[in-house]
């Protein structure tokens, strides 16, 4: 049971603003339809989960429609070959969360029939499955009074108590108050809404404080400037990292891939071949350290911007006559190149050498 207090607005005035102004998502059972009857599918409200995390709704939506439309059951996603998941996946980044998304699919199908679990502690002993994750389906798949806390919920936390605690030290006090604030009837709804409520009116500029449900309590609109809020730590400027990609292009329009190892960053993906670049080392730039021989020309360089540094890679481009026998990798048709795992940065060293390359690309 929640107890409101002083320090805890009811959570009745949000409940009621997500009936008129929810957002209609693919994934979600919307209160007209729960009202209908309509029962959240936790293999729905999971798949969106995982895909949604440091992603944006718009962004989401294609993938998760082509990934149910592919695999409609979490048996179906458990059945499926590796590098089809990892290949559908691509462009969404962080592809951590393709691999823990196929073995915890296999964990729900093998483990437990392919049910999940509909309880925090259940779901948080699945692959890949951490407290955010956990809370979320717990709370919208299975209404169970779980704490469910995003970036949009951290930002309406942290002005609706005016928490002066820069993030990320500020989270556990966040959470406790996420914790107080959820009722216990419609919990469900309420994670949502109080989503829905930091991406369309507690918006990080210019929030629209007139149209909030709980603009009569929140302590940074009587006591200062909302937008000052959440208070974040003073960003670490991004290392900057250089490697170099090789794109060899054949006279029948083929050009070499190989797949990069399951673990570590971009695992699992499909590949140019590059040289020895990590988010902690700089690979080789100059085309010395090409695959094979052959006349390689500067296809200039492109930036890509991961999480915690950039990557600068110089472009080489070969045209050879026909395949060459290589160690690593095979050798793969321009017009086949959307149907292949590659992540946003092997995309753009192969749009920098083959401007056209996606763009005849069947997919």
């Amino acid at each position: 049971m929640t107890i409101t207090t002083l320090d805890t607005p009811s959570a009745k005035p949000l409940l009621d603003w997500y009936d008129r102004h929810h957002r209609d998502l693919p994934w979600r059972v919307s209160p007209g339809m729960a009202a209908r009857g309509v029962k959240a599918d936790p293999y729905r409200v999971w798949l969106s989960e995982v895909m949604l995390q440091q992603t944006t709704v718009q962004a989401v939506k294609p993938y998760f429609e082509r990934f149910l439309e592919r695999w409609p059951e979490v048996t179906d996603l458990a059945a499926a070959e590796n590098d089809a998941v990892m290949a559908a996946w691509a462009g969404l980044g962080y592809y951590a969360r393709a691999r823990n998304l196929k073995k915890c699919a296999e964990a729900v199908a093998t483990e437990h029939g392919g049910i999940f679990p509909d309880t925090e502690e259940g779901l948080k002993s699945l692959p890949g499955i951490g407290d955010y994750t956990a809370a979320a389906v717990a709370a919208i798949a299975f209404n169970r009074q779980a704490a469910v806390m995003d970036g949009n919920v951290e930002r309406v936390i942290s002005r609706l108590y005016a928490i002066a605690t820069p993030l990320p030290a500020a989270k556990p006090v966040m959470k406790e108050k996420v914790a107080l604030l959820t009722p216990a009837t419609r919990p469900g709804d309420f994670a949502q809404a109080m989503m829905d409520l930091g991406a369309t009116i507690c918006t990080p500029k210019r929030p629209a404080c007139s149209l909030c449900p709980f603009r009569d309590a929140c302590q940074a609109l009587k006591l200062s400037d909302p937008e000052l809020f959440p208070v974040k730590a003073a960003k670490k400027e991004k290392p900057v990292r250089y490697g170099a990609a090789f794109i060899a292009v054949t006279g029948d329009a083929e050009i070499l891939l190989r797949r990069r190892i399951d673990s570590g960053l971009l695992g699992g993906m499909t590949e140019v071949p590059t040289t020895a670049w990590t988010a902690r080392i700089d690979g080789e730039t100059s085309a010395a350290a090409a695959p094979f021989e052959a006349v390689w020309q500067s296809s200039g360089t492109v930036i890509h911007v991961f999480t915690h540094f950039e990557l600068r890679l110089s472009i080489w481009r070969a045209a050879i006559a026909t395949t060459v026998d290589t160690n690593d990798g095979w050798w793969e048709p321009v017009t086949n190149l959307e149907a292949q795992a590659l992540p946003t940065i092997m995309k753009k060293a192969i749009a920098a050498a083959i401007p056209l390359a996606f763009k005849t690309s069947k997919g």
